[in-house]
């Protein structure tokens, strides 16, 4: 998975995002200011087909309405503004379309700056893009590829809104819990990833390990220039990528995990590689 998956692009000529203190904001108007933002703001540099093509299949998406705009478009915001939400579906869908065996996760887990009517507009849009590849709640244990397969889908949506009881491909958020550590410190990370992993419920949901860094102000205030990659991905990525390397997938092991600029190593194919465990187990016991 990637974290923030759409913030490849965001637009420095957009209003800040509501998803920022009124103090950010007012900063903003000077012009260096969204400069100095956006070198925060970008977790990632593929675009979604690129980070499909490089096997990331869980997306982490936040989006919100633009305050003063007429109608009721909707777009993935952190900081600032990226791309329209209906342009990244419809460039996911394309992508499996070209692959009808490939599954993908999307879990829609903040909004900003939306009221109902936004999210019938947004759930509308989710629906006209997937249609009949959408996979309805289910139990979580029934949900093999097989299965998927076998029913033609290739899409689980995750909707942390109340709204999602309306709708059958709607997934409650709490079938997705993603703990978050807000560390800039590796070594607590790492601690954090293990114990919430030791929390894990056993049956019934999926699970998130966030291995990612989390920069604050004064992070922020020391290194302006030098943005998130340099200041906290380049330097910990190894380390991050290790205990990666060391987890086992299954019951109360590892199922998701999610990174800051995934090119950067071999992250997705390390992730990948973990599931050749979960067979080596399977012909042990068979």
């Amino acid at each position: 998975g990637s974290h923030d998956s759409f913030s490849y692009w965001v637009d420095e000529k957009s209003p800040v995002g509501p998803d920022q203190a009124t103090a950010i904001k007012r900063l903003a108007r000077i012009s260096l200011v969204k400069k100095i933002m956006k070198k925060w703001s970008v977790t990632q540099n593929l675009t979604f087909k690129e980070q499909l093509e490089g096997g990331i299949r869980y997306f982490d998406l936040r989006v919100s309405s633009k305050p003063g705009e007429i109608g009721q478009e909707i777009y993935f915001i952190h900081g600032l503004f990226g791309i329209k939400v209906w342009d990244g579906l419809k460039e996911i869908n394309t992508f499996l379309e070209q692959h009808p065996k490939e599954v993908i996760f999307l879990d829609f887990n903040h909004f900003y700056a939306m009221d109902d009517s936004h999210h019938f507009f947004l759930i509308n849009r989710i629906h006209s893009a997937f249609g009949s590849k959408l996979c309805s709640v289910e139990c979580v244990e029934y949900v093999t590829l097989e299965y998927m397969w076998e029913k033609k889908h290739q899409v689980l949506i995750f909707y942390h809104y109340p709204l999602y009881q309306e709708y059958p491909f709607l997934w409650p958020g709490n079938k997705m819990p993603a703990p978050w550590a807000n560390t800039t410190n590796v070594h607590k990370l790492l601690q954090f990833l293990e114990t919430t992993l030791e929390e894990r419920s056993r049956y019934g949901t999926f699970h998130v390990s966030q291995a990612i860094l989390t920069p604050r102000v004064k992070t922020i205030a020391r290194h302006l220039i030098r943005g998130l990659k340099n200041t906290l991905v380049h330097r910990n990525l190894p380390m991050i990528l290790n205990w990666v390397k060391a987890q086992k997938p299954g019951v109360m092991g590892v199922n998701i995990i999610t990174s800051d600029f995934v090119e950067l190593v071999d992250f997705a194919a390390t992730v990948i590689a973990l599931n050749d465990l979960l067979l080596e187990d399977e012909s042990a016991s068979t």
